[in-house]
């Protein structure tokens, strides 16, 4: 079957004996008839096969500090260039790109771009790394698996900015040629993930293990705290045991500031001392590197010597102000190796974004 420029053959399906076709990216099983969409909405039934709908396409792509992903271990101060697509395969009632990943409407796919053309651009800005983000990308995996596949060509990074909400099998496959990932833990309940994400909590542990365990993508945590629904001492002690447990004392993890946004918007804010104990909890519990996002927090964004607590990158907001990691990646006080990737000089791309305009011809 001939599709057009935007709806590519997709991977990971198959025919279910009464005749549907069963997508087989994420735990979601949607079953297809003729015509029909997943619930991600940009996988979708065309005759006899699924199809990709917004291969090449993207919501647009922006020049970021490496720090915004959020991944503070991972060539700090470098630049990434971002982008997304459109649709999502979780509910989250809380979603801040809902415009992105609830869109349904092609009018927000108005950049294109091969991906041989997306790294030969990141790699002319000087960007260390590509990343996939703003919607999951898991819902556009086989574009996201060719932009991968042409940026190590060319010596340039990867990361996915994802709810890890998928399959084993395409994990695997997207694994392979993957970078770094920072994984949204939406919350640490079963009851959460199916009130507010429409998901499952499972699912998203089975993701976290084994990348952390059988792949070498370098892998931080982020988790949203929201007032009242998953930011309890309880809750919170609960998931950093799970971290230092399952994942291991040296695994970064974000917790980040909620504001009002899409269906909660009778929700407040994160209260800035609720992200301060959250991360005493995390630390009391083990866990060697915990940060808070979303607010200005300088001691939460500072990256200190998991051996002897010497301060080794101090930021404000994705500003490097101080970097002491050796070229060899160690601490300069007591000689212990620190946990992520870095280079002999870190980078200066500083707080600035910058919007990149790409030659859809390509």
């Amino acid at each position: 079957m001939k599709v057009s420029r935007s709806k590519h053959p997709a991977r990971w399906w198959h025919r279910l004996e009464d005749g549907r076709l069963q997508c087989d990216v994420c735990p979601r099983d949607c079953r297809l008839k003729d015509g029909q969409r997943g619930f991600c909405f940009v996988r979708a039934r065309e005759g006899d096969q699924l199809v990709l709908t917004t291969y090449g396409r993207s919501s647009g792509f922006c020049v970021d500090p490496i720090e915004k992903k959020p991944l503070n271990h991972f060539y700090p101060g470098s630049s990434v260039l971002s982008f997304g697509t459109a649709g999502c395969n979780l509910g989250c009632r809380f979603c801040q790109n809902w415009d992105i990943s609830k869109a349904t409407e092609w009018d927000a796919l108005a950049d294109q771009a091969s991906a041989e053309a997306i790294a030969e651009r990141a790699q002319a800005l000087g960007c260390r790394s590509v990343a996939f983000t703003y919607n999951d990308p898991t819902i556009f995996l086989e574009y996201a698996m060719d932009v991968a596949k042409a940026c190590q060509a060319r010596g340039v990074k990867t990361v996915a900015v994802t709810a890890g909400y998928l399959h084993q099998e395409p994990l695997k496959e997207f694994a392979r040629v993957l970078d770094a990932a920072n994984v949204d833990l939406k919350a640490f309940t079963e009851d959460f993930y199916h009130r507010i994400s429409f998901a499952h909590l499972q699912p998203v542990l089975d993701t976290l293990e084994y990348l952390v365990h059988e792949t070498k993508v370098w892998t931080e945590l982020t988790t949203l705290l929201i007032p009242g629904h998953n930011d309890s001492e309880k809750e919170v002690a609960q998931l950093s045991e799970w971290v230092v447990a399952k994942l291991g004392p040296s695994v970064p993890l974000h917790f980040s500031a909620f504001h009002p946004d899409f269906k909660m918007m009778d929700v407040p804010r994160t209260p800035p001392q609720t992200l301060a104990r959250a991360r005493r909890q995390a630390l009391q519990a083990g866990l060697k590197h915990v940060y808070t996002g979303n607010v200005h927090d300088p001691e939460g964004d500072t990256t200190s010597c998991a051996k002897c607590d010497a301060r080794l990158i101090v930021r404000d907001w994705y500003e490097l102000l101080e970097y002491r990691v050796t070229p060899k990646g160690t601490c300069p006080d007591c000689g212990a190796a620190v946990a992520g990737h870095f280079e002999d000089r870190p980078g200066a791309w500083g707080r600035k974004r910058q919007r990149v305009l790409m030659d859809a011809a390509r």
